[in-house]
């Protein structure tokens, strides 16, 4: 028979969660934003600087935002009526090489890479109902479910499109950077139904309507079609309806928490 205080200890250990591996960190947050850490039971509401777990659950609502920064420096933004999961992350930090894995199930998203992903190609992918966005060092944005069919029929290239399934139907587009005389561009390639479109110019967007369905694209985003994707991942109340700049090398966030914060201190 064990002991009283064994047995005690031993019924504790079983019933306390795992802890699963920390990605990252909280480091912005707009509004209404809930996570669920796949030890936790329920949502909860997502607090400023608090650790990312593998496999952690982000919920966000109308004009809500959660900006993320990984151990790897890249950059995850959960934009307005998301639901998103960082199920993938691998990080070797004595080569500077990672990568990456999110399954977004609804809402817009935009995926920041750093020079890290730039060292294991290939390796890193975000995934949605219908298609999988496999990353070559760049910045993208992309949007599942009834703002995708929104944004992509007011598009010339994807107005006559009939059948859109407003649950899984996903846009995405390519924002930069855009190559140089010494340095290629970024690039994504987009898999669906089978089939495979690479997107190797910032500007371009490819349009899944549903499952089953071939891509449409690539094909140039207006302007109009860019603000709306915008107004879905603004972090801040008054950018609405402005455009937004990137650097993949830029991310004034990153020093304030990866570096002020560790992560993968106990």
């Amino acid at each position: 028979m064990l002991r009283p205080m064994l047995a005690i200890a031993l019924g504790l250990a079983l019933a306390a969660p795992a802890t699963s591996q920390t990605v990252g960190v909280n480091a912005a947050i707009r509004n209404k934003v809930l996570t669920k850490p796949v030890s936790a039971p329920q949502l909860r509401p997502a607090v400023l600087k608090a650790r990312v777990g593998l496999g952690e659950q982000v919920v966000t609502a109308a004009s809500s935002m959660l900006q993320i920064v990984l151990l790897d420096r890249s950059n995850f933004t959960v934009g307005a009526n998301a639901s998103v999961t960082i199920d993938k992350f691998v990080y070797d930090p004595s080569r500077s090489a990672s990568a990456v894995g999110a399954s977004v199930a609804r809402g817009a998203f935009r995926f920041m890479s750093s020079k890290a992903v730039h060292n294991m190609p290939g390796q890193s992918a975000v995934r949605t109902p219908v298609a999988a966005i496999g990353v070559r060092g760049t910045v993208f944005e992309g949007v599942v479910g009834p703002d995708a069919v929104r944004i992509a029929l007011g598009e010339a290239a994807a107005a006559s499109v009939s059948g859109a399934d407003a649950d899984s139907a996903t846009l995405v587009v390519l924002r930069g950077p855009a190559a140089t005389a010494t340095t290629p561009g970024g690039a994504i390639d987009v898999t669906a139904n089978g089939r495979t479109v690479t997107v190797d110019r910032p500007g371009l967007a490819i349009f899944v309507p549903g499952p089953g369905k071939d891509a449409v694209g690539p094909f140039p985003i207006s302007d109009k079609g860019l603000l709306a994707l915008h107004d879905l991942l603004r972090t801040t109340p008054d950018t609405r309806g402005q455009p937004q700049a990137f650097d993949i090398e830029v991310n004034p966030i990153v020093d304030l928490t990866i570096e002020a914060f560790n992560p993968q201190a106990d």
